[in-house]
């Protein structure tokens, strides 16, 4: 597999040289990770400082207040959300009760399959999560086997922005652990996709058989070797 993309070389030297060109006002994104587990932290603080606005983000939640996607509630880059937990980040909270962001609320599991859909080429699917609930309420339901499903459709991004453990130039990834969590569904269903990473091989270095994303789904890539990695709740007690 090349190292490059349309001739061009994937590696990006800095968070900021990666988005440029890239991202604008008014786009969807979606972007990886779990509370604070997983998420592109320098793409995240490239993107605010982008000042790009009006954006959608497709992401399982906003990150904390002053961390990860909550810096762009801050400077309110964020237009709407589509998401599923939300319980983390008190300005998210005051910006939605107060009308000034836009909530698209998926069930967890939901929200997973309809990124995994988009990158599928999957338009839509059913399920019977969220029937008879405010979950459903303006979409298709349909009856199989004497159960009733809600039609949920695919979620599609201009951009993706996405955290790996370890990726070759060509952007072949390995994910780590739980932070994998929601980054391959974000990088497949983006139109573009920029991953991050804490490592960079040479192309043959990862095994074939460790690779959990193809480099055919990534466009860019940074390094960030040293990422924060902030820890959402902390709790301890004497020895």
């Amino acid at each position: 597999m090349a190292a490059t993309q349309n001739g061009k070389n994937k590696v990006f030297p800095s968070a900021k040289a990666a988005l440029d060109g890239i991202v604008a006002d008014g786009q969807t994104l979606a972007v990886g990770g779990f509370g604070l587990c997983g998420i592109p932290e320098a793409l995240i603080a490239a993107l605010r400082d982008s000042g790009a606005k009006g954006l959608t983000a497709i992401s399982n939640n906003a990150g904390v207040d002053g961390f990860g996607l909550g810096l762009l509630l801050e400077t309110r880059q964020i237009r709407k959300m589509i998401s599923s937990y939300v319980g983390e980040n008190k300005e998210f909270e005051r910006q939605f009760l107060s009308g000034e962001l836009e909530l698209e609320f998926n069930p967890q599991g939901t929200l997973a399959e309809r990124l995994r859909a988009g990158g599928a080429g999957i338009p839509a699917f059913f399920t019977r999560t969220g029937y008879g609930t405010v979950v459903a309420e303006g979409k298709e339901t349909r009856e199989f086997d004497g159960h009733h499903y809600v039609m949920e459709t695919a979620l599609k991004a201009d951009v993706s922005l996405v955290k790996a453990w370890k990726a070759d130039k060509a952007g072949n990834l390995v994910f780590r652990k739980t932070a994998r969590n929601f980054n391959p569904a974000c990088a497949m269903a983006g139109a573009v996709c920029i991953v991050e990473v804490e490592e960079l091989v040479e192309v043959g270095q990862i095994d074939p058989d460790h690779v959990h994303l193809s480099g055919i789904y990534v466009d860019r890539i940074v390094v960030n070797a040293t990422p924060e990695k902030r820890i959402e709740q902390r709790t301890v007690r004497a020895a």
